[in-house]
């Protein structure tokens, strides 16, 4: 009998011992395929932003799996959620497509993002001191002479307005804001590189510094409302040249 009981304890312990070595395994190939979606996400968004992927640009999964290394179904869930984000277009018959904007869509992402930076810049001032405000025109001296470590402006643009933003701590509202960003920067980009163009960094900018200054949220939320909205006219006068 004890030699039984000592052989069913053995059994149930070597049966626990596998269970838990299979859901270990499968926790690890979970965690890779998530990674790899992830690294799908994360190259198509950055392709997309710098405008390497052209507005109706079919983007094969097979051709951009090629490109990062990785399996089509990792690039087939990057793409669903670049579609919820407005980035990509899932057609019936061609696939993903890369999405385009015309001057109405421009121009609602451009009041959504006035609307939501000018909150984010309202709460942000609350929880901002003399240092913050002072790298903030750290960072406006850089975006104007074009130096340090940015790629280009486009990107030093958004990193200026990311590190503002970023005190409202509110990741939610963070989140919006960025997808908003992204949707939008490939025009920024073309916009922003028209030869012979003169961006009015310092003015623009200093405007915002200006109102958290005062530390009061009203002004604040006022000024970046305004900030944003005024890039409208321009863009869309480009956007109406150049199609």
């Amino acid at each position: 009998m004890d030699h039984w009981i000592q052989f069913v304890l053995f059994l149930r312990l070597s049966i626990i011992a596998a269970f838990q070595a299979l859901g270990t395994t499968m926790l690890q190939f979970q965690k890779t395929a998530i990674s790899a979606e992830d690294e799908a996400y994360l190259h198509l968004q950055r392709e997309i932003r710098l405008g390497r992927y052209a507005p109706g640009q079919r983007l094969v999964p097979d051709v951009v799996a090629s490109e990062i290394g990785t399996s089509r179904m990792p690039v087939r869930g990057a793409l669903r959620r670049l579609a919820s984000e407005g980035l990509v277009e899932i057609r019936a018959n061609r696939g993903a497509v890369v999405r385009g904007l015309n001057q109405q869509e421009m121009l609602e992402v451009f009041e959504m993002r006035s609307v939501l930076e000018g909150l984010a810049m309202r709460n942000a001032v609350l929880h901002m001191n003399a240092e913050h405000v002072r790298r903030l025109s750290s960072l406006l001296d850089q975006l104007e002479q074009g130096s340090g470590d940015y790629l280009d402006w486009t990107t030093a643009h958004r990193e200026f307005h990311e590190y503002l933003c970023a005190f409202c701590q509110q990741p939610r509202l963070l989140r919006q804001i960025s997808e908003l960003h992204s949707v939008v920067e490939p025009y920024m980009r073309l916009w922003a590189a028209q030869p012979g163009r003169v961006l009015r960094v310092r003015e623009s900018h200093q405007e915002l510094i200006d109102a958290l200054q005062t530390r009061d949220p009203d002004k604040c939320e006022a000024a970046m409302r305004q900030h944003v909205l005024n890039t409208v006219p321009a863009l869309q006068a480009f956007l109406e040249q150049a199609a």
